[in-house]
């Protein structure tokens, strides 16, 4: 496994490619990098992950770790890594098999949160406008939850 590279799966590729910003499209993100990220943060919030199976070779192609590193995410596919497995020895960068582990583990969740994005994104032309809404109704159910188990209410 190419560790020193984040996969994207073939069939999420153009999705991928139409969230972020060119000349083509309006995506809503700057990079490739900050498009996956995104992606986990959905997995781990929705507790899923998907496997990859067939990977694109060509546009998105594997994204350096670099990358992640220079624009400050790298620590997140560390952490998740940590959370995953609740083993710290996972941060062990001269281990391969940990490494492998750790970009599985990005990759999967990723994978998840793209299949929810393109769930979600369906039949949109706006990808920004949509994602604001998914995000604004995402912050009105959390606010609902907390209402649910305020008991002051019921006090008089």
């Amino acid at each position: 496994m190419a560790a020193n590279r984040i996969r994207v799966a073939k069939d999420k590729a153009e999705l991928v490619k139409s969230l972020v910003a060119s000349k083509d499209t309006t995506g809503p993100f700057q990079t490739y990098v900050e498009v996956m990220v995104f992606a986990a943060a959905l997995g781990v919030k929705y507790k899923k992950r998907v496997p990859l199976g067939e990977t694109t070779k060509r546009e998105p192609s594997p994204i350096p770790q670099e990358n992640f590193a220079s624009l400050g995410y790298d620590l997140i596919i560390k952490l998740l890594g940590i959370n995953e497995t609740k083993d710290i020895n996972i941060l062990s960068s001269r281990e391969e098999q940990d490494e492998d582990k750790r970009t599985q583990i990005f990759e999967e969740y990723a994978n998840a949160g793209l299949e929810i994005l393109q769930n979600e994104l369906r039949g949109s032309v706006d990808y920004s406008e949509r994602l604001l809404l998914v995000l604004i109704s995402e912050r009105g159910t959390k606010e609902q939850l907390e209402e649910e188990f305020d008991l002051s209410k019921f006090l008089t």
